[in-house]
């Protein structure tokens, strides 16, 4: 039995809920903006490892409650805005903003042609080592990163004229405003995942923080795939529903 389960009658929850709650009265106590005490610091304030501060510390990020800079600090925010959709229509998160009212901005844009890897391959119904257009983008709501989109597409569907003529960012608006391909479906897998390197620094975070991942391949009317997506977002910044038709048990 460690130190921290001890003051705390010897049950490995209670350390945790306790931090729960310290953590937030500390977090509501500070104005959004200020900076929180560094990890090794809280640490010992609050009786506890860094371990388990940095675990409680990543679910109140995840709320988007507080914002971790690598090699800056942790800071307060303020209440942040949620972007809520339901999954059975696809919007690109410009159009989801607009017709809520929230402001939305795109940070780093970055074009680029590639070579199909095996698994870009399989997705997009080409051969291995075809190059391809990838687009990648940062969305931001004030100053603040909260997803990371990335698509990649045959070069017959994103020219290099289509990025010259005002293009956003925003691979699906563009698609549509053209009118061709005509769109049909779009088949998304959703999981929860780690935070790799790159896109922890393109959203601000720790490498290693959980995020929303979208997988999703969009179809047109010949049931072609021409866009292969990943997306990822930040888990506090937004709230997808799902609406499901009961089955027939007959």
């Amino acid at each position: 039995m460690n130190n921290e389960e001890m003051r705390d009658g010897g049950s490995p929850h209670h350390p945790y809920q306790r931090l729960q709650g310290e953590l937030a009265e500390l977090i509501a106590s500070t104005p959004p903006g200020s900076k929180l005490p560094a990890e090794p610091e809280l640490a010992r304030q609050l009786g506890v490892s860094r371990a388990t501060l940095r675990e409680a510390m990543r679910s109140f990020e995840g709320q988007g409650i507080i914002r971790r800079r690598q090699g800056v600090g942790t800071f307060v925010v303020a209440q942040p805005p949620v972007i809520e959709t339901g999954l059975e229509v696809l919007e690109s998160i410009e159009s989801q903003a607009k017709r809520i009212g929230l402001d939305v901005s795109m940070g780093d844009l970055e074009t680029e042609l590639i070579r199909a890897s095996a698994e870009v391959a399989e997705a997009l119904v080409v051969p291995e080592d075809t190059e391809l257009v990838k687009v990648s983008r940062v969305i931001k709501t004030g100053s603040r990163p909260v997803a990371y989109l990335v698509d990649i597409l045959p070069q017959d569907i994103l020219t290099a004229d289509d990025l010259d003529q005002g293009f956003t960012g925003s691979v699906l608006d563009l698609l549509l405003r053209r009118g061709e391909p005509e769109l049909v479906r779009s088949v998304a897998e959703v999981r929860a995942v780690a935070a790799s390197g790159e896109i922890a620094r393109a959203l601000e975070i720790q490498r290693g923080d959980v995020l929303l991942q979208f997988i999703a391949r969009l179809y047109c009317v010949e049931e072609r795939v021409i866009d292969y997506s990943l997306s990822y977002f930040l888990p506090g910044y937004f709230s997808f529903k799902i609406v499901r038709r009961v089955g027939d048990i007959r």
